[in-house]
């Protein structure tokens, strides 16, 4: 465990925003990261916990508290049999490199989760989703270090409450510190039914089909690259926190005319948030030349070089301002924010 002083937290947020942080420690392992939590709780500090900064904007004054990077990796299979491969990933893992070795191994799942930046940490908080497949449809059990009760505590997938981008973790900041995550991955070479129509038609097959996982990755790479949506340092359409709001979920009466319709089990209707947007008159590259909306998709809010998180909260302020005013739908924002809101 490595502790350093004056670390720059912009350089730690793939939006490359975010002040000092007098305290950054670099857990390398499972015991390194929850002794840190712990140490940090015993001593009356507030706690950063700090995965690949890919869903964060922190604040232009920075943490004052301790920021504890997760940095823990392996990749271990824990069971193998016909119904499925159960594979304990540490939290510091790259997701992006999981989902490679998935598809690699022939582990179907995941494969349209593929170029989502970040660590395996932070997946089951977000109940990452794209294309069709949620993180949740994988996960078995949840490893954690609870604040609460000051213990390790293992939690099934009943346990964890996902919903659409959405956990007990989420509902509970700061609880739960998440130290690794089991997942059960059926084996084949084919992945699951692609249920998204972008990605049908670009696979060239009918929704519900199946194609190849490796083909999968391939073409949801594509498609992410398109919209700035796979991190490139000379690109600054990928210098974002990601998809800056989620897809609003409504009761029915409340869709405007012509939105993206998705009914959920529910009975409410997920739309597009991109699409609000763009009809409230923020089309893509809308802003200024510190901060505006990526030239390839409307829902990243970008950072052109040189902006700071309260430019980047000003335009967040101002788009969900005209959403509302044009919809009466209210924008939820996706990203953590740390000494910072809108």
């Amino acid at each position: 465990m490595l502790t350093r002083t004056g670390v720059r937290l912009a350089e730690w947020t793939t939006l490359r925003i975010g002040g000092p942080a007098p305290s950054f420690v670099e857990a390398s392992a499972r015991s390194d990261l929850y002794d840190a939590v712990a140490a940090a709780d015993d001593a009356g500090e507030e706690v950063l916990v700090l995965g690949g900064g890919s869903n964060l904007v922190v604040g232009d004054d920075g943490f004052a508290g301790r920021v504890v990077h997760v940095a823990s990796t392996g990749i271990t299979v824990a069971g193998d049999a016909c119904s499925g491969v159960e594979v304990v990933a540490e939290a510091g893992e790259d997701w992006d490199g999981l989902v490679a070795h998935a598809v690699a191994s022939e582990w179907i799942g995941v494969e349209a989760l593929s170029g989502i930046p970040g660590t395996v940490g932070a997946v089951p908080i977000q109940n990452v989703g794209a294309y069709g497949q949620d993180v949740a449809e994988t996960i078995a059990q949840v490893h954690v270090f609870d604040r609460l009760d000051r213990r390790p505590r293992t939690m099934f997938a009943a346990d964890c409450a996902f919903g659409y981008r959405s956990s007990v973790f989420k509902r509970n900041p700061g609880r739960y510190v998440v130290g690794a995550v089991t997942f059960q991955f059926r084996p084949g070479s084919r992945g699951t039914p692609v249920q998204y129509a972008e990605l049908a038609k670009t696979l060239g097959i009918a929704i519900g089909e199946r194609a190849l996982s490796s083909e999968v990755r391939q073409a949801v790479l594509g498609l992410r690259r398109t919209k700035g949506m796979v991190l490139d340092r000379a690109d600054h359409d990928t210098w974002s926190a990601g998809s800056f709001f989620t897809n609003p979920l409504l009761a029915p009466d409340r869709l405007p005319e012509g939105a993206p319709s998705y009914p959920q089990p529910d009975g409410t209707i997920k739309t597009s948030a991109a699409w609000l947007i763009e009809r409230a008159g923020f089309t893509k590259g809308y802003g200024n030349d510190r901060v505006r909306l990526s030239s390839k998709h409307s829902l990243a809010l970008t950072n052109r070089g040189a902006a700071c998180a309260e430019d980047v909260l000003s335009l967040a302020r101002e788009i969900r301002g005209g959403v509302e005013s044009t919809f009466g739908i209210g924008l939820d924002p996706e990203p953590v924010r740390v000494n910072c809101d809108l």
